[in-house]
């Protein structure tokens, strides 16, 4: 079971910018290999330099089988959330992205995110695609929604459209439902994130009836959709067909749900200061090395060097590395680095030696 109790520690409420860079490495074989290419003279010398005047303020510490992704965690932390061992899987993201989509979900239903993919059938095991990678246009997505749309509703489900990539489902069995997050299962078998076992998942009924439910459906959809003809085209065009969907977000918002927060505007929309930088995912989640590689070098001479630049001034700032498991934020200053304090302490931060850089990949190999 993942330890996240030290999540909520890694935001602070104050004005501090701070950046999050998700997917800076993982436990696959492929990123173990590429790691050590990151260390090729004059590669990363901007995170190199970061690290070496930069110290560790606070850490969120998981194992690669949580279900929510350490990102994720750091996400909820901001947004006010509580994040821990009994929230794991059970983050409110559906709710969330439906407001950033114009939504108002049912406030008396527990609603999942349901992101439709394609199920890539090996030899041995399944293989989620990025869904995102499918290049699904609005009225595609919507025609295939409706095409399952009788599919579900039989079975007592509701169904809402938000983006071509994202669709709601609300069910009495979703609630209190832990689903590992569509980042965690894209590139892995699906079937090993499907188990009533699966992570701190207490496998009561309730959750294995909900699993039985989710794949039965998942087996009727790719049946209903084998020979759909939006599939018959895409396949003939040289594309990814639909043939799945992944299940995920399936949790109530702090405070009873949506009774507290009747408006779309009061829904929490983006923590202040907070810079997502999404740069390394394709390629990490797709084990692209060469295009993984590449988007650090890029993040490195764009983002990262404005940070150096930001540090060589003096400003306060904070850069949090995400990997499969940890979270490691460093900063400048104090913990809350404001204040009289904080700009003593920055003061004598810059005068102080600064440390040997360490190589990109002693940096993110532990993450």
């Amino acid at each position: 079971m993942p330890s996240t109790d030290s999540t909520s520690r890694l935001l602070h409420p104050g004005p501090i910018p701070h950046w999050l860079i998700p997917f800076a490495a993982s436990l696959s074989e492929p990123c173990q290999h590429a790691l050590p290419h990151l260390d090729a003279e004059g590669r990363l010398p901007n995170l190199r330099a970061l690290a070496s005047r930069l110290r560790v303020v606070a850490r969120s510490e998981g194992d690669e089988y949580a279900l929510s992704m350490p990102h994720e965690r750091v996400l909820a932390a901001a947004l006010g959330w509580p994040v821990g061992p009994d929230t794991d899987g059970r983050l409110p993201w559906a709710h969330w992205w439906a407001a950033q989509d114009g939504l108002q979900l049912d406030a008396d239903a527990c609603w999942a995110l349901l992101s439709p993919g394609h199920w890539l059938m090996g030899r041995e095991h399944l293989t989620l695609l990025d869904p995102n990678a499918l290049g699904l246009d609005a009225a595609t997505s919507q025609a295939l929604l409706e095409a399952l749309r009788p599919l579900f509703e039989d079975d007592g489900w509701q169904l809402r459209w938000g983006a071509p990539t994202r669709w709601y489902a609300s069910h009495p069995l979703l609630d209190g439902l832990p689903t590992a997050s569509l980042d965690r299962v894209v590139g892995r078998n699906p079937d090993l994130w499907l188990s009533a076992d699966t992570a701190n998942n207490t496998a009561s009924k309730t959750a294995s009836d909900a699993t039985r439910a989710l794949r039965r459906l998942q087996a009727e959809v790719q049946m209903l959709l084998y020979q759909h003809p939006l599939n018959d085209r895409r396949e003939a065009e040289g594309q990814d067909t639909v043939n799945s969907f992944w299940v995920s977000g399936c949790g109530r918002l702090p405070g009873g749900g949506l009774h507290d927060r009747p408006n779309l505007p009061d829904m929490p929309v983006w923590p202040e200061g907070l810079t997502l930088c999404d740069d390394l995912r394709a390629g990490l989640l797709s084990d692209d090395m060469p295009v993984w590689v590449d988007a650090w070098q890029q993040l490195d001479a764009t983002v990262l060097a404005a940070l150096v630049q930001r540090l060589d001034a003096g400003q306060p700032l904070r850069l949090t590395l995400c990997g499969e498991r940890h979270a490691v934020t460093l900063g400048t200053g104090t913990a809350d680095g404001g204040g009289l304090m904080g700009v003593i302490q920055r003061s004598l931060q810059a005068l102080r030696p600064r440390r040997t850089a360490p190589l990109p990949s002693a940096i993110l190999a532990p993450l």
